[in-house]
């Protein structure tokens, strides 16, 4: 039997917070950095946030910030490593998507470049089968262990 994930829009800042957190402390192997994963958390409280549900757990989100009037971010998205590769993260971007098209022409997202980590290769495969495109790397924008790839996609 398939399992069965609903995606809800969530609005209220600490909640989004609590769900933030509880995501990413499960993804240690994509959200290592203390720091920067508080600032996803504090992010989250002032950004649209949808979250998957199986029953009442989370198990993933999605967030979008705007980096001009024209252009969407997909900010942050994480899946608990359980429930990898069942659908949830491309059923949270659809959600993203839908609502980003009524507000912008592009859509953006950050990752680093191909080549330098196992998990950031299949996150790039993952944004390349939502459509996303290869725009520019800037090999020191966070460090030069981690180069910044800016994919993007018209809405």
């Amino acid at each position: 039997m398939k399992e069965v994930f609903r995606i809800e829009r969530v609005e209220d800042p600490e909640e989004k917070a609590k769900i933030t957190s509880e995501v990413l402390l499960d993804l240690p192997d994509w959200f290592g950095i203390p720091e920067s994963t508080k600032a996803y958390i504090d992010d989250s409280r002032r950004l649209p946030l949808w979250a998957a549900k199986k029953d009442k757990e989370v198990v993933g989100f999605i967030t979008l910030a705007e980096t001009s009037p024209e252009t969407g971010e997909l900010h942050c998205m994480g899946v608990k490593k359980a429930y990898h590769r069942k659908g949830i993260g491309t059923q949270l971007y659809l959600e993203l998507e839908k609502y980003a098209k009524e507000k912008y022409k592009y859509l953006q997202v950050k990752t680093v470049e191909e080549g330098h980590y196992w998990e950031y290769d299949q996150t790039v495969a993952f944004y390349k089968s939502l459509g996303f495109s290869k725009l520019e790397v800037f090999p020191t924008l966070w460090d030069e262990a981690n180069p910044c790839l800016i994919m993007i996609k018209a809405l």
